[in-house]
């Protein structure tokens, strides 16, 4: 059996997950950082992406937004702008924000419109990488 420790991830608007995990893969901003229990302390940002994690019941996957992961040798907390489960994601609603964010990019922006459609481009690329990956799409 593998050491487990604690993990929560949360949004502004739920907990979603909360519990015991064997592993965990965060979309780190210098690329994907794995966990397990007895990891060195670290903060890191996260990028929108894929998140990985490991319980007794088996393998999970969730999409989460730009946020923060604080990372303990017993416990972990991920705070995100938003996570979903690829199963919880609208691909058509994804297709229409990367076009829309695409098209914003196109035109002459101020610099924070260009980092705010920058950011939206990139949850709507997390979000349709996650939904075609469980088949849909």
């Amino acid at each position: 059996m593998a050491e487990r420790f604690h993990l929560e991830i949360v949004t502004p608007d739920r907990q979603f997950f909360i519990g015991e995990a064997e592993s965990l893969v965060l979309p780190a901003v210098d690329g994907q950082l794995g966990v397990l229990k007895g990891h060195s302390p670290v903060v890191t940002a996260l990028e929108p992406g894929m998140l990985q994690f490991r319980t007794a019941e088996g393998e999970e996957t969730a999409v989460v937004g730009q946020g923060l992961a604080e990372i303990f040798p017993e416990r972990v907390m991920v705070l995100a702008s938003f996570a979903e489960r690829p199963e919880e994601i609208d691909q058509k609603r994804a297709e229409a924000a990367r076009q829309r964010a695409e098209e914003r990019l196109r035109q002459k922006l101020s610099v924070q419109e260009y980092h705010n459609s920058k950011a939206a481009l990139a949850r709507a690329l997390a979000r349709l990488k996650a939904a075609r990956r469980v088949g849909k799409g």
